[in-house]
C-alpha cells in the first residue's frame, strides 16, 4: 500500500522499542486493514510526524523516554481534538487505565493481546468509536464509579465518604430500605445520614437532593423506586 492510500486507517506508531514497532506494523499491514505512515519513538516526535504524515490514529505506548504517553496523548488530543489515540501498552493496573482514559484516549488496550483484537480496536477508534481491551472492560464501570465518587466528595466538602455513599444511591432512586440494603445499615440509621445530607446540602426534599447529586456526576442507572426521606 502506498502511503497516500486513504482506504484504510493510516496510523502513527509511538513506542520507544524498535522490536515492538517492527512487530506490530507487520501484524497491521500483513491484512491490509491499516497503513503504519509513520513511527515515533519518543513524546517530542509526535507533533512533526503528525503534521507530516496526517494519520487516522495514533498508537501510544505508555512509557516513553521523555515523557509519559499519557501526558503526551494529553497534548495531542489538546493540539489535535479530533486525532484518536489507541494506547497499547504493558500496564494493566487501574489508575494507568483511568488516567489515559482522563487525558483523551479513545482505547486502551494491553500488549500481548491477539493481532484480531489490536486490529478491531483501531479500527474502532479510527472510526470514532471508543474501546478497552476484554481483559481489562469488567474493570471500567467500578473503577469510573470510584472515580465520580471522589470527584463528589471534593464538590461536597461538607459531606462524609458515608453520605456521599448515601447521596449516590438516593440519586439512583433507591428507597431507604435497598439503601439500608446496599451499605449493610439500619434503616434508621440510613434516615439519620439522609436527615445530615440535606442539612448539610441545604435541600428540603429527595428531588432537590438528587438534582445535586447529578449535576455531580452522581446517580448512574437511577431507578424510580422512592420513599419519603
Amino acid at each position: 500500500m502506498r502511503e497516500d492510500d486513504r482506504s484504510v486507517p493510516r496510523v502513527l506508531i509511538v513506542d520507544d522499542h524498535p522490536l515492538f514497532r517492527e512487530g506490530l506494523k507487520a501484524a497491521l499491514e500483513s491484512t491490509g486493514s491499516a497503513l503504519v505512515v509513520a513511527e515515533a519513538t519518543t513524546a517530542g516526535e509526535v507533533p512533526e510526524a503528525v503534521a507530516q504524515h496526517q494519520p487516522d490514529v495514533v498508537v501510544m505506548d505508555l512509557s516513553l523516554p521523555d515523557v509519559s504517553g499519557i501526558e503526551a496523548t494529553r497534548r495531542l488530543t489538546e493540539e489535535h481534538p479530533g486525532l484518536p489515540v489507541l494506547m497499547l501498552t504493558m500496564s494493566d493496573d487501574d489508575a494507568s487505565l483511568l488516567a489515559a482514559l482522563q487525558a483523551g484516549a479513545r482505547g486502551y488496550v494491553v500488549k500481548g493481546a491477539g493481532s484480531d483484537e489490536v486490529l478491531s480496536a483501531l479500527r474502532t477508534v479510527a472510526a470514532g468509536g471508543a474501546v478497552i481491551g476484554s481483559d481489562i472492560a469488567a474493570r471500567l464501570s467500578p473503577l469510573l464509579s470510584g472515580s465520580r465518587m471522589r470527584d463528589a466528595e471534593q464538590l461536597f466538602p461538607a459531606l462524609t465518604s458515608r453520605e456521599v455513599e448515601v447521596l449516590d444511591l438516593i440519586a439512583r432512586g433507591y428507597d431507604n430500605r435497598r439503601i439500608a440494603r446496599e451499605l449493610v445499615l439500619s434503616e434508621k440509621t440510613v434516615r439519620n445520614h439522609i436527615t445530615h445530607v440535606f442539612d448539610k446540602l441545604q435541600v428540603t426534599s429527595r428531588a432537590e437532593a438528587v438534582a445535586r447529586a447529578r449535576d455531580a456526576g452522581l446517580g448512574e442507572d437511577a431507578t424510580v423506586n422512592r420513599d419519603p426521606a
